[in-house]
């Protein structure tokens, strides 16, 4: 039996979507159990007067707001259901956790109540992207680290390599960083001064650099940014996405040979789709840390809920902050 902390409370629309993506998630897998915390009235009142096997609710009287200081949630938020969340993972009563919150503040709570490995200054989000060969490009930092020096840079490259071979089970991934240009010469000073660093480190299949449009194409198994970068592009690619999957559906409605022609493509486009479609990846985990960490995007309904409860669940299966540990030892 696998369990996982939920906060309930975080994300746009809290508990009208991680109550009823709790609910999903148990039902689809059997060997899971919750902790939720949050406001016991509101989840109750979602609930309704059912008795849901291997649910917990725990309640706690303080939430972190999508706009709060991480800093002030760090000192006055203890009792949060994100805080509590963390403490149930710290003391062992949650295997990982799982949070729509304030992304800031996830971090700044998860460095002091969890601890970041040894020799890892700063916990990395990290999210697979899908490619042309069929496989996965590992990108970080998509978001925790707004600026970055080239040590960072580099520690996020060590550990998306170790998460390349623990969940692709890829023996020595490549990897690169994210520039505006292959050249050497191009790159601020903090991704020129990473790039030798990385060149210097002969454990690594460093490749160099690598522009946005090769994210695809298969370049590199690993991709290495700053969070500020990495949160851009991705935002973007979701929202490109998201516009091509509408393009094509309302070119299938604009007259009747278009729906006819619909009709008969619809299960390749679907194949399509379900590739493409950003609801089906996420939740990115922080890594770096002594424990699972999952953040979902804050304006996730509830199927991308459940899915980011999925990818909690896969990367406890996979024991990889331990392995991630046991690759940078």
């Amino acid at each position: 039996m696998v369990t996982l902390a939920v906060d309930a409370m975080g994300g746009d629309f809290g508990p009208d979507v991680t109550v009823p993506a709790v609910l999903r998630a148990l039902s689809e897998q059997q060997d899971l159990r919750v902790l939720l915390f949050g406001n016991q009235d509101t989840i109750k009142s979602l609930l309704g007067p059912r008795n849901v096997d291997r649910l917990v609710v725990r309640h706690t009287e303080q939430e972190i707001g999508m706009a709060e200081s991480p800093a002030i949630a760090l000192r006055t938020k203890k009792q949060s259901s994100m805080a509590l969340m963390l403490q149930a993972v710290r003391s062992g009563d949650a295997d990982g956790c799982v949070s729509a919150g304030n992304t800031g503040a996830l971090m700044a709570l998860s460095r002091h109540i969890l601890k970041t490995t040894e020799s890892i200054d700063r916990p990395a989000i990290i999210s697979a992207l899908p490619r042309e060969d069929g496989k996965h490009t590992f990108v970080l930092d998509l978001g925790a680290n707004v600026g970055c020096d080239s040590e960072q840079l580099y520690q996020f490259a060590v550990m998306g390599q170790a998460v390349a071979q623990v969940l692709d089970d890829t023996r020595q991934p490549s990897v690169a960083l994210l520039n505006i240009g292959s050249e050497e010469i191009k790159g601020n000073d903090q991704v020129k001064a990473a790039n030798d660093l990385l060149r210097e480190d002969a454990g690594l299949n460093y490749i160099g650099y690598v522009e946005g449009s090769d994210l695809f194409r298969g370049k590199a198994d690993v991709v290495v940014c700053d969070g500020f970068v990495g949160n851009v592009a991705l935002k973007t690619i979701e929202g490109l996405a998201r516009y091509v999957m509408s393009e094509v559906r309302r070119e299938f409605r604009r007259s009747w040979w278009s729906r006819l022609l619909g009709l008969l493509v619809t299960p390749l486009w679907k194949k399509v789709e379900e590739r493409i479609n950003p609801s089906g990846y996420n939740g990115a985990a922080f890594v770096g840390l002594k424990g699972v960490v999952v953040k979902s995007h804050g304006n996730a309904d509830a199927y991308e809920f459940n899915q980011a409860i999925s990818s909690a669940r896969q990367y406890v299966d996979k024991n990889l902050p331990e392995k991630i540990e046991s690759l940078l030892s």
